[in-house]
Formats: C-alpha cells, sequence, structure tokens
C-alpha cells in the first residue's frame, strides 16, 4: 500500500491528472461502452475515427440496427477487426434494448458496484478492461482498468507479481487505490508509459518513480 501510494503520489507530481483529472465520459455510458469495444486491439485515432464515422453515417442506435451487421462493419473498418466487432456491438445492442426496453444503460446507474460490474461483463465481447473503462468513466464508478501501460509499471515496480494478467491487476488497484484517486491515477499512469516508461528502452534516468522501481525488464 504505502509503495503504491508513493508512485502514485510521484506521478501526480509530475502529470497532475488527479488535479485536473479529464472528462472521458458520455452522458449515455452505451456510447463508452461501444466506444471501447472499438478500441479493442487499436489505438485511440483509429477508434475515435470509426466511433465518429458510424456515428456520421447511422446517428442514433436505432440507425445502427437498421443498417445491419455487414454496413456497421464497413463504417467501423478503420478500427481493425472490423467484422468481429460489428457483430459485438449489434449483438450488445439487441441485448441492451431486450434488457431495458431503449438504446440506454443509464439504468444501471445508481446501482452497485458489483451489479453494474456483472452486467456489463456478461454481455458478448466485453472483457474486464472495457467493464472497468465504462464504470470508471461513464458511470463515474471508482475502477482501475489495466492497459499494457499499467501492465508494464506494475510489473515493473512490483507493486504486482511479474506474471499478474491485467484483470488480476486491476482487482489489486481497485482494493488499494484509494476511490478518489482512481480515474487520476489511472490517466497518470498511462501518461507515464507513453512518455518514460516504455516497453522497449524505458527512460529509467529521466523516471520520477525511478528510486521505487525493481527495475524488471517486462
Amino acid at each position: 500500500m504505502d509503495k503504491v501510494t508513493a508512485i502514485l503520489d510521484a506521478l501526480e507530481s509530475q502529470y497532475h491528472n488527479e488535479e485536473n483529472p479529464p472528462e472521458l465520459g458520455h452522458p449515455e455510458p452505451l456510447d463508452g461502452l461501444i466506444l471501447t469495444i472499438l478500441s479493442q486491439n487499436t489505438n485511440d485515432k483509429n477508434r475515435d475515427r470509426a466511433f465518429a464515422n458510424m456515428k456520421t453515417l447511422y446517428p442514433t442506435w436505432p440507425d445502427v440496427i437498421r443498417a445491419g451487421a455487414s454496413r456497421l462493419e464497413e463504417a467501423i473498418r478503420t478500427a481493425g477487426l472490423a467484422h468481429t466487432k460489428a457483430g459485438r456491438i449489434i449483438t450488445v445492442l439487441e441485448r441492451v434494448h431486450s434488457d431495458f426496453g431503449e438504446y440506454s444503460i443509464l439504468g444501471l446507474a445508481g446501482r452497485e458496484r458489483e451489479y453494474v460490474r456483472e452486467y456489463l461483463r456478461a454481455l458478448p465481447g466485453v472483457g474486464a478492461k472495457t467493464v472497468a473503462c465504462t464504470m470508471l468513466f461513464d458511470f463515474k464508478i471508482p475502477a482501475f482498468p489495466v492497459d499494457t501501460h499499467i501492465t508494464r509499471i506494475s510489473r515493473r515496480t512490483g507493486i504486482a507479481p511479474a506474471k499478474s494478467s491485467p484483470e488480476e491487476i486491476s482487482r489489486m488497484l481497485e482494493g488499494i487505490v484509494p476511490e478518489a484517486r482512481c480515474l487520476g491515477g489511472h490517466v497518470n499512469m498511462i501518461a507515464h508509459g507513453r512518455a518514460v516508461c516504455h516497453s522497449q528502452r524505458p527512460e529509467c534516468g529521466g523516471c520520477v518513480i525511478s528510486h521505487l522501481c525493481d527495475k524488471i525488464s517486462l
């Protein structure tokens, strides 16, 4: 716990995302969920291009359903794995409409954290990271999504075992990090992974957490 707190404090002194948290959510959490599905196995630029193109061609979720999987696939092609993602999106929309009577998951707002987690996790093609992102950014429910940057930093600093999975690291951090620090801490760790703690040739000489790092080459 002390080491995690020290790492969060040092990264906050460098990146200030707890002091000035970014607004990453959507008024309708279903938008955030679909955006995160599009983000799987691609970068933010391609994800955002695909989402924007989909919304331009099919502005509402009923429009997406009417368009069908094949035309949706063409609309989101820049996100990669378009065939798989289009099928998942259509299935998720159909499931949500069946459960809530509308293309909205705002009905989950105010429910207990584990209820929201289990509902989202049961949707087809929705994994632990997608669930945590939707909870944290769109529902404002404390969660700690773990991507490749956070996985790498957690392993290198020794706050997580070297062979821990992203889902295991996410659960560990959620059990340690104070709820109010989840969003800023998550964004700070990603910023550090992008700027300093690279997968190859990390810039340890300019790292604000080098004194806390086990420097495991992972």
